[in-house]
């Protein structure tokens, strides 16, 4: 009946196929899946090239239990590769890795946020990486350090692209990693030895734990290449990275024309055709179902027919405050959508981007997200996104424009990553996916003619949590059911000190304030717990 092979759940296996019969071109002859059964289930998961005559095979059962495997080659008359057969028998996880011990992230029963594979909560914390498979991220020192960082301060996603970049042409030497690029020239064919390099970067992110959100490429390659070639590039990343608990992003920014095209109009028909066909592709071939996305420009909901996208990646712009009514605009927007789906900031203002946009911004957009209905941020560093370095400073784009050259080493230091932390760490205190925007539960209260006045939500029947980003006094808190009682407190966004309010029960009207100032001269939040 073949080999038996042992893995845990969650976990991923690999194991490979080598022909005996040679191919002149093997990755455009030949294609590969293997069919696994078991756990009342049944995935057909494509096999990838790893050069010469060699295919393998991953594989991450997502129960305990017996599996039977079966390869199918398009070359039938193959025995080397088709028709092989065998055992894989997995154990349950006892480790402390949460994406092996709960799974990969999936959409939520309530459509707004998400949850792990057994139910547990994810709350998406994100930090990008776009260039982080490339040479000027060090393996192992540079790529280790970074990771242990952002783990360290709460993020549980890393947005990062996989091998064709936006700001820069293709085949630019600032996109090479160890072995070179992602695909020869003309792309005639994969470069096996490429994403060998970025294995290690994308198994060390998962045993980190943190979610790989991996951006297939950035948008215009849907002209560069075409939806042929892409729907290859994508199958590969499919059979590369599809059984760890990743994340996928189809395109970035994907109806955007690149840079110096002289016919945009033409080239953003072309590109939404091109990844609507591209989206049904990989939603056909992923045997998991990972959570699948598009990084808007504009509307992902455009894309084509439901269920091409399980999420919204926003994209609001960089300006810091001169954006805030864009991200307001377009979160809340979104948020009321239907079909309901979760919506994430998936960029915004990177910190230190253009000289400024500095922890004040992080801050406020982490803060006005998250209480409008968001189910979770990214966070961007100016040096980090492109990792620039000391010696190799990124330079221009193809426009010509420099988004400013600060070193990743220095960039990830900067404050605001610390500081989105602090707030994650706060909402994880309570049940945070049943958080509501509640706006007009406190007065004043932000509106389009005021972006910088308090923002509400709550989470009935344990708390409020209300982000006062510029105000002297405390508000007005209403809505408070007048025979239960209350404990306040007030929250430095910067530092995590809090500054007790005491006991209450509210008056006559069910509202209540402390009437004084606030202890210090800096955003702040206002947490209202009820007292069991």
């Amino acid at each position: 009946m073949g080999e038996t092979k042992c893995t845990t759940q969650n976990a991923v296996t690999e194991w490979s196929y080598t022909s005996g019969r040679s191919y002149a071109d093997p990755f455009n002859e030949i294609e590969l899946d293997v069919v696994f059964t078991g756990a009342g289930g049944e995935w057909r998961v494509p096999a990838f090239w790893g050069g010469g005559n060699e295919w393998r095979v991953r594989f991450a059962p997502p129960a305990p239990g017996t599996y039977r495997f079966r390869t199918a080659c398009s070359d039938k008359a193959n025995a080397d590769l088709h028709g092989r057969e065998g055992t894989l028998e997995a154990s349950a996880y006892t480790g402390d890795n949460p994406l092996l011990a709960h799974g990969a992230p999936k959409v939520a029963q309530d459509r707004r946020h998400f949850e792990h594979a057994d139910g547990t909560p994810f709350f998406w914390l994100a930090d990008t990486w776009w260039m982080g498979l490339t040479k000027r991220l060090g393996w192992p020192d540079d790529f280790q350090l970074l990771a242990a960082d952002r783990v360290a301060k709460g993020f549980n996603v890393i947005q990062i692209v996989a091998g064709l970049y936006p700001d820069m042409p293709p085949f630019d030497e600032r996109g090479a990693n160890e072995a070179g690029f992602p695909w020869e020239p003309d792309y005639a064919r994969i470069n096996p030895a490429y994403f060998d390099m970025a294995d290690l970067r994308i198994q060390w992110l998962v045993r980190s734990g943190l979610v790989p959100c991996i951006v297939g490429s950035w948008s215009y390659f849907g002209v560069f290449m075409g939806a042929k070639k892409l729907k290859k590039h994508w199958r590969y990343l499919v059979a590369r990275w599809g059984a760890y608990p990743v994340v996928w992003c189809l395109a970035g920014e994907w109806t955007m024309p690149y840079y110096l095209s002289e016919d945009k109009d033409g080239d953003e028909k072309r590109l939404r055709e091109t990844w609507a066909e591209v989206a049904r592709y990989v939603k056909r071939i992923d045997a998991f179902q990972r959570l699948r996305s598009v990084h808007e420009g504009h509307s992902g909901r455009e894309i084509g027919e439901a269920g091409l996208i399980d999420f919204r990646m926003l994209q609001t712009g960089h300006g810091g405050h001169r954006d805030i009514p864009n991200t307001l605009t377009r979160v809340t927007e979104s948020v009321a959508q239907q079909p309901k789906m979760p919506v994430i900031d998936s960029e915004v203002s990177y910190e230190g981007i253009g000289g400024g946009c500095w922890e004040d911004v992080q801050r406020f957009m982490f803060w006005t997200c998250l209480l409008s209905g968001a189910a979770g941020h990214t966070y961007g560093a100016n040096g980090i996104w492109q990792m620039s370095t000391p010696r190799e400073p990124y330079g221009p784009s193809p426009h010509g424009l420099s988004w400013g050259n600060t070193p990743w080493e220095t960039a990830y230091r900067l404050p605001g990553s610390e500081q989105v932390g602090i707030g994650k760490r706060l909402l994880e205190r309570y049940e945070w996916w049943r958080l509501e925007p509640d706006f007009d539960a406190v007065q004043p209260r932000w509106s389009p003619q005021n972006y910088y006045g308090p923002y509400a939500a709550r989470i009935p029947g344990q708390c409020r949590i209300i982000f006062l980003p510029t105000q002297w006094m405390c508000p007005v808190v209403r809505g408070l059911d007048r025979s239960a009682r209350y404990r306040a407190f007030l929250f430095d966004l910067a530092t995590g000190h809090e500054y007790d309010c005491g006991c209450f029960t509210p008056d006559s009207e069910g509202q209540w304030s402390t009437g004084k100032s606030l202890p210090i001269a800096h955003d702040l939040v206002l947490v209202v717990e009820e007292v069991k």
